[in-house]
């Protein structure tokens, strides 16, 4: 007997069009398939980006930035300039030079953070760093890093701003997580899909095994499966019932797409090309690349998917640098190593996306806990800070910088520390998570009525729901 995965994997293909000389099939030539598709993939820093050495001013403000930063401060001659402005990338990120240019494929978002409204730093010294319009636990992991997900100053938002996205705009998926579970891709009414690496199996029904243990479990599913396809005698009996039915069918969706890894089909030729100099021995020497190529493939088999929008959640770890975040070489250190990391694999993504003539409806983003401060400390890092910059990746975005950069200057008008002892350069954001979140889903196809819905504060900030970054 023909085992149940191989029938599902042939049917999968076949869905997704005769393979033929390496080339893409008709389904997906962006001539030939003229669909409306577009996706939001955010990438999560973990531990706080070191904003103000990821993206550094090349005009005069590199003198106070080179006076303050001491050890940490990267030779101007070493950065790449982003295309058409005073600043430069650091050099970590080399294989962005060529999307920073003349194209015009990547924007920096200066001082985004969490806020509840526009908020001065005479406002925030009055209320002491606290009360109804200032952020809670501010400069704390775990806090901020639930105000960002949840696109919210609630610390107890159960939520994510992507989760909710996704409801309001009724997408026919949840939020798709490559990156593990968390708040970001929650609503009231779905949990994010969360998928392994390129590779492993999804969803049980991909056993193939038919004896011991794995036959026991495959009756078992099988019996899952017969009891959930109706109704139960109770509304709640009900409502697991049809979770039930969802799981069995996303399982028997996209197991077999989520499966292939680089090499093993024709299909995945151009992806395979874009993320190759990251494959070693047929692994992925990059952890982030390995979640953006699963991301990649789901752009690619989105017939397959289904739906016309959908938004992905993916995670980089490591940004936590209170300590040798560089070395005497600025291709060393810490922060140098997961920047590499970082670039390489955003890189190769929008190569990937390019190739397959999906380069303009396909928007990546950066979030990050918080921004890092501006002061080293004395082991060679630096501490918890609030304002941060963003990357946005793609066709659709206007490259180049966007935002109000913060004056460089410790106990200035940016600097939230007021004793000489806490003056260390965390600056107050300029911009606010609503903002941001709502100018990418503006994009997606959000109506206003929608991002209201989805960004409780957004309102407070008046006619500046926008940000300018992406195209119309």
């Amino acid at each position: 007997m023909t085992p149940l995965f191989s029938l599902h994997r042939r049917r999968v293909l076949a869905a997704l069009g005769a393979l033929g000389g390496g080339a893409l099939p008709a389904l997906f030539a962006p001539e030939a398939h003229a669909d409306d598709y577009k996706a939001l993939v955010c990438v999560f820093l973990f531990g706080g980006n070191d904003g103000l050495n990821t993206v550094v001013p090349l005009d005069a403000r590199y003198t106070p930035y080179a006076a303050v930063r001491g050890r940490l401060a990267l030779p101007k001659s070493s950065l790449i300039r982003l295309g058409g402005t005073d600043f430069g990338l650091h050099p970590s990120l080399a294989s962005l030079a060529s999307l920073s240019g003349a194209s015009g494929r990547l924007a920096a978002l200066f001082n985004t953070g969490p806020l509840v409204a526009p908020l001065t730093r005479a406002d925030y010294l009055a209320a002491k760093g606290r009360g109804p319009g200032v952020p809670g636990s501010l400069f704390s992991h775990s806090d901020q890093q639930t105000l960002w997900e949840a696109g919210s100053a609630d610390l107890q938002a159960r939520t994510g701003w992507g989760g909710r996205a996704a409801g309001q705009m009724q997408m026919r998926n949840p939020v798709i997580s490559v990156g593990g579970n968390g708040r970001f891709g929650l609503s009231d009414s779905a949990v994010p899909l969360v998928l392994p690496s390129p590779g492993e199996y999804f969803g049980a029904h991909a056993m193939a095994d038919t004896s011991g243990a794995l036959a026991k479990r495959k009756l078992a599913l099988q019996a899952l499966y017969a009891g959930n396809a109706g109704n139960g005698e109770t509304p709640l009996m009900s409502a697991f019932a049809a979770q039930q039915r969802d799981a069995f069918e996303v399982s028997d969706r996209l197991r077999d797409l989520v499966w292939l890894s680089p090499g093993q089909q024709a299909l995945t030729a151009p992806l395979d090309t874009a993320f190759a100099p990251l494959i070693r021995d047929g692994k992925f020497t990059n952890p982030l690349a390995s979640q953006l190529y699963q991301v990649a493939k789901l752009v690619l088999g989105r017939a397959v998917v289904g739906g016309s929008r959908q938004i992905f959640f993916a995670q980089q770890g490591g940004y936590d640098t209170h300590n040798a975040q560089i070395a005497d070489d600025v291709l060393q250190g810490q922060h140098a190593g997961l920047l590499k990391g970082l670039g390489d694999a955003l890189a190769a993504f929008d190569a990937a996306m390019q190739a397959i003539g999906m380069g303009n409806a396909v928007t990546l983003f950066t979030q990050s806990d918080f921004g890092r401060t501006f002061a080293p400390n004395a082991s060679d890092g630096t501490d918890h800070a609030w304002g941060n910059t963003q990357l946005v990746l793609g066709g659709a975005v206007k490259g180049g910088a966007h935002g109000r950069f913060p004056e460089l200057a410790l106990g200035g008008p940016d600097d939230v520390g007021v004793e000489s002892w806490e003056r260390h350069g965390r600056w107050l954001p300029s911009a606010s998570v609503d903002q941001y979140a709502a100018t990418l889903l503006r994009w997606l196809g959000a109506s206003e009525a929608q991002l209201d819905a989805t960004l409780p504060n957004l309102r407070n900030f008046g006619s500046a729901r926008s940000l300018g970054f992406m195209q119309a």
